[in-house]
């Protein structure tokens, strides 16, 4: 099997590290996932955990890696840099740093920065989510969502980024609902879809009225005690609150677009979609996973053409 692999692709997040075997005609040969995201790669080595999940698929000592993700980051293995925005896709590949002092051909793939005094702002990892969405968009003017713990909103047009905007959603939920006044509320809360009332009343609140912010945040407190609001509707107000919020933003900053594309996956993915859903912007929906083999695909054919 491994002898007709073409490369090997790599997502190597903060905590989470992910590696595909790929053929020449695009087949997945192997697959790795592991916890050893760049915090524990630090400390044990990059090219040691690298090379023992290669070694646990049998992988040739000649094949070739492309990296994206947080081993390119200041703190990583190798800084990649930024490419400044307005930027095109198709210059990603072209950005890509190569390791030395290994014995195989390995890439890592450069961040994207807006360097705007007023806006500054910066991603690593998204932009090879990007670059395999984008295929299926074509021109025109496209607003690509890709939520997470720092969700990131991109203006793409003609295949150029244009600008985009993060927002700590992921994040501050986790700070909230963890360590705030708002723990109580949502203890003992169970599993909510994204058709849950109180979510999709947030959305609609927080999205018509984001000055009102902390206030609609406190309100997850006071459903509680003045109505009988129960966890599971508390955690639902909290997510259709910040989540709304990060809608509200987006669209703020988005102008006139013809397109609203969704690069998520699993319960997170499904919250956003019935969001955006509700707020009558169908988006379409791009699976998180195969976008970025699709872009770590497109980044490898450029860089190593059969």
């Amino acid at each position: 099997m491994m002898t007709a692999a073409y490369y090997a692709a790599v997502d190597w997040g903060t905590t989470s590290f992910r590696l595909w075997i790929v053929a020449e005609d695009g087949t997945v040969l192997a697959e790795r996932r592991s916890g050893e995201g760049m915090t524990t790669a630090a400390k044990t080595g990059f090219s040691t955990i690298l090379e023992a999940h290669l070694a646990a698929v049998a992988a040739p000592p000649h094949l070739p890696v492309i990296i994206c993700g947080m081993a390119g980051a200041k703190q990583g293995w190798l800084e990649a840099g930024y490419l400044d925005t307005p930027a095109s896709l198709a210059t990603i590949a072209a950005g890509a740093v190569a390791v030395p002092d290994v014995g195989r051909d390995i890439r890592i793939l450069p961040g994207l920065a807006q360097r705007d005094p007023q806006h500054p702002d910066v991603m690593r990892g998204e932009e090879t989510q990007l670059l395999g969405a984008a295929v299926s968009l074509g021109d025109g003017r496209h607003l690509v969502c890709m939520p997470g713990t720092h969700s990131k909103w991109v203006r793409l047009e003609g295949g150029k980024v244009t600008g985009f905007s993060t927002f700590m959603t992921g994040e501050l939920f986790d700070v909230i609902s963890k360590h705030s006044i708002l723990s109580h509320s949502v203890a003992d809360a169970q599993v909510f879809s994204g058709e849950h009332p109180a979510f999709l009343a947030a959305v609609a609140a927080a999205c018509a009225n984001p000055a009102l912010a902390t206030n609609l945040t406190f309100g997850v407190r006071a459903g509680q005690l003045l109505h009988g609001a129960t966890a599971t509707d508390a955690k639902a107000t909290l997510s259709g609150t910040l989540i709304g919020l990060e809608i509200a933003g987006a669209l703020a900053t988005a102008g006139t677009v013809d397109s609203v594309c969704l690069v998520a996956s699993g319960s997170l993915g499904a919250l956003y979609r019935a969001a955006l859903a509700s707020l009558d912007l169908s988006p379409r929906i791009v699976d998180a996973d195969e976008a970025v083999r699709a872009g770590l695909s497109t980044a490898a054919q450029a860089i190593w053409p059969l």
